[in-house]
């Protein structure tokens, strides 16, 4: 595909930009703000624009404007060619788009096969007696037992890994570049991952020089001076309200106390009542109630698979069973807001439709279904468990959970080629281990166990419900620092090189699934997450067994 050049790249995504802040609640209140300064004394007209300018500047407008486009600049594809295609832009592989299409048309077949088996329709209007019932039970919904024995998860992951080690790049079938390492592991397609030396580059502030919140590493700073110089700096990145410097200050850990906040700034979700406006709060907390009530409005199939997922996952979760009924919440809100469709403007994935009778009854027409274009899957309320220990007031939570799918989450359970794809992170692991330890992966390829078989469910999960809470969150810090889920596939490498003498005993996958599951347990007693570049060959203390496992196997 043509590219275009820097200047004229830089062109368009200032007009993307532009096109989508317009009309937005920031730009009326923007508008309004400048209005209203032009009362005041100090605002001349021959230096209108500068004066208009500093006001804003001085009273924190600009700041949120700057915030505003930090987030699109994230969100947004880099701008392909004019004349590009759309779906070239979201997804510039054929394969990748053919492979996610007939994966969305199973997904579909399964959900209205689960419709036409139990006779239940995909939505239907409570009657009022039941509306009730439900708003007055609104939160203690993990009190009702409603009968879920005759549905089903619409998929599992390992259903998902199976569609992924069937693709196939059609250009490379014959090809004589394919390696014999290529063969060995489950993913047989060719895309750029980096290498450890790329990922040193990428990744310096988990070197070993500098300090990590969360674990005892050996710097030249002591840690608890590492510690408390690192919360008053975080404090000062709070105070200031910078979604840059944010991120930048995530990428070595956030304090307990303050990461609800540094989160909440990152994703562009502030609800500092000193920095946003009363109307930016507002506004959050009046969209949560629109679709809260078009849930007591509205029953949909889908509830039903929300809430088998919650009853199979997170309310047999030691750390997330006591949020229940706040994930009934959050994801029956969720599957109604179509404001979540946004993402599918770089998401290669297209919403899924049904037929509908039209309001005269006489025709048919397709409409998106579920609302948000998001089907459940086992697993998907562990995307938002996590983020209960964090937010106690449902709308933030839900505000957060929000731009945490349409940022990180729908990338874990969609076929592409970006490099926090699912395919590029299972790729990666792969690499790993193959590159790394060579005899490793072949032992557990011969006796049947394929080692992205093992940890495909960590990697799908974000490793949501296999570490203990403290250090998911440890790990989620980085994700949102680096604006990469790469380092999940890391992770779970290093788990292999952690237990690689134990794993060259077993003899069978369910042998080697136990010993991973008790380095799982290890972890979560442990503070791991640690550096991911450095090259130190001290010895190292149990604590810092991640950074071991790369030191001397990667």
């Amino acid at each position: 595909m043509i590219m275009m050049d820097e200047s004229a790249e830089l062109s368009v995504s200032i007009t993307q930009i532009v096109q989508r802040l317009k009309g937005t609640h920031l730009h009326s209140q923007l508008e309004k703000q400048a209005k209203e300064c032009l009362h005041k004394p100090e605002i001349k007209l021959e230096t209108l624009k500068d004066d208009v300018r500093r006001f804003l500047k001085a009273s924190g407008w600009e700041r949120k404007l700057q915030n505003a486009v930090y987030r699109e600049l994230h969100i947004l594809p880099p701008p392909g060619h004019p004349r590009a295609p759309p779906e070239h832009t979201k997804e510039p592989l054929a394969y990748m788009r053919k492979a996610q299409v007939n994966w969305e048309k199973r997904i579909l077949k399964s959900l209205n096969s689960m419709c036409t088996e139990l006779g239940i329709p995909l939505a239907r209007k409570r009657p009022v007696p039941e509306q009730k019932e439900l708003t007055n039970k609104w939160n203690e919904m993990g009190t009702d037992e409603p009968d879920l024995s005759k549905f089903r998860p619409v998929y599992a992951p390992k259903d998902f890994l199976e569609v992924l080690v069937g693709l196939k790049n059609p250009n490379n079938e014959r090809s004589e570049d394919l390696t014999v390492r290529s063969h060995w592991g489950l993913i047989q397609v060719s895309l750029n991952v980096r290498d450890i030396p790329q990922m040193r580059e990428m990744y310096p502030e988990l070197g070993i020089t500098y300090g990590q919140l969360g674990i005892d590493d050996h710097t030249h700073v002591p840690p608890d001076l590492f510690e408390s110089e690192h919360i008053h700096i975080g404090k000062k990145v709070e105070s200031e309200q910078d979604s840059a410097a944010a991120q930048q200050y995530s990428r070595q850990g956030c304090p307990t106390g303050l990461r609800a906040q540094l989160w909440s700034l990152i994703l562009n979700t502030s609800n500092d009542p000193e920095f946003f406006c009363f109307n930016f709060i507002k506004q959050d907390i009046t969209h949560y109630e629109q679709l809260k009530a078009r849930v007591i409005h509205h029953d949909l199939l889908v509830d039903n698979l929300i809430y088998k997922d919650v009853k199979l996952t997170a309310s047999n979760d030691d750390y997330y069973f006591v949020f229940e009924d706040y994930l009934y919440q959050v994801l029956l809100c969720f599957s109604r807001d179509t404001a979540v469709l946004e993402h599918f403007n770089y998401n290669c994935a297209t919403p899924p439709k049904s037929c509908i009778q039209s309001k005269s009854g006489s025709e048919q027409c397709a409409v998106v279904y579920p609302p948000n274009g998001v089907i459940p899957f086992h697993g998907f309320s562990m995307y938002v468990a996590p983020l209960c220990f964090l937010y106690n007031e449902p709308s933030k939570l839900y505000s957060v959970f929000r731009e945490m799918y349409i940022r990180y989450f729908f990338r874990l359970h969609s076929i592409s080629s970006h490099p926090s794809g699912i395919v590029s992170l299972c790729l990666q692991f792969e690499r790993l281990l193959q590159t790394h330890l060579p005899q490793l992966f072949y032992h557990l390829r011969e006796i049947g166990a394929q080692p992205l078989r093992i940890a495909f469910k960590w990697i799908v999960r974000a490793f949501s419900g296999y570490l203990s809470t403290d250090q998911l969150l440890l790990l989620w810090d980085r994700i949102l620092g680096y604006d990469s889920l790469e380092i999940v596939a890391v992770l779970a490498a290093a788990v292999f090189a952690f237990r690689s003498e134990n794993l060259m005993e077993v003899t069978s996958l369910a042998s080697a699934e136990v010993v991973t599951c008790v380095c799982m347990c290890v972890l979560s007693n442990t503070k791991i997450v640690s550096s991911l570049t450095a090259n130190t060959s001290n010895p190292v203390h149990p604590r810092h067994m991640f950074q071991n496992c790369w030191d001397n196997h990667f």
